[in-house]
């Protein structure tokens, strides 16, 4: 009689192996259809995850199903690396995006935002030229400053300052509110003199595919998004974490299963 367990890792890898394809499929046809730095630039990770998936979930599919031990091990040996990894990626998440926060202004509707307060992991990630080229190509291929000047495109001054913006609109769109630049329109302010001391003040340009994407407000802005999705994927894994942890409890089982009814068979023969 096949066993609860082992049908229940067959269900559930199939379930798998059904995603798997899907994902796959978007990886490949991002390879050959992508337009963007950005879109070729997710391809490799979408496939490897793909490829990652279909293999797990054979292994699990026919080690349960087809009573073959030396697959099962093998799919619960991925399973338990995989569970290590995630719960070192989930307490890694929350430390590194522990620190960093929106300054509030007086008489704004957006906070602004200094590279100098995040984690000094992630400052390096960006102030990496060659990791920021890729991600800026990204930020102007995604048309997040076209989208925010079009919106804002009829706001007085007073109106524009009231606006809730998003950090990478308030770090990468706008210069900082440190230059005391002159408001024409959300994309095109007006140089006057200033003393101050933010770099960012200099690295600004009313060019549509410059504005502030050099700035170190930008690379701010982009780290405070980072880490407010890494802390949704870090409750996430938690749940997934769980999920894993029966998964392979039931997957132990069903091994179990296995070699009882080899030894079981050698010992009718």
């Amino acid at each position: 009689m096949v066993r609860i367990s082992n049908n229940l890792v067959g269900i559930l890898n199939f379930i798998t192996f059904l995603l798997s394809i899907p994902i796959l499929w978007a990886g490949v046809w991002l390879s050959k259809q992508g337009s963007t730095e950005c879109e070729k630039y997710l391809d490799k990770p979408i496939i490897i995850i793909g490829v990652f998936l279909l293999l797990v979930s054979l292994a699990g599919l026919l080690g349960a199903c087809c009573r073959i031990s030396w697959l099962l091990w093998v799919y619960l040996l991925v399973m338990f690396v995989l569970i290590v990894i995630l719960f070192a990626f989930t307490i890694f998440a929350f430390v590194v995006t522990n620190k960093g926060a929106g300054e509030v202004l007086s008489n704004r509707g957006y906070k602004e935002y200094r590279l100098g307060d995040y984690s000094g992991w992630l400052q390096k990630r960006v102030n990496n030229n060659k990791n920021w080229n890729k991600i800026k190509s990204c930020l102007i291929d995604g048309k997040i400053c076209s989208t925010f000047a079009d919106k804002y495109i009829k706001d007085t001054v007073e109106q524009f300052y009231q606006e809730n913006l998003s950090a990478l609109q308030s770090g990468c769109c706008k210069p900082s509110n440190d230059c005391n630049f002159t408001y024409v329109s959300p994309i095109v302010w007006n140089r006057t003199v200033t003393n101050s001391p933010n770099p960012d003040c200099n690295l600004w340009e009313n060019d549509p595919n410059v504005l502030c994407f050099n700035c170190q407000a930008c690379k701010a802005g982009l780290l405070d998004n980072i880490k407010s999705n890494w802390k949704k994927v870090a409750v996430v894994n938690i749940v997934f974490l769980v999920f894993l942890i029966i998964v392979y409890s039931v997957g132990c089982c069903a091994f179990r299963n296995n070699r009882e009814d080899h030894a079981y068979q050698r010992q009718w023969k």
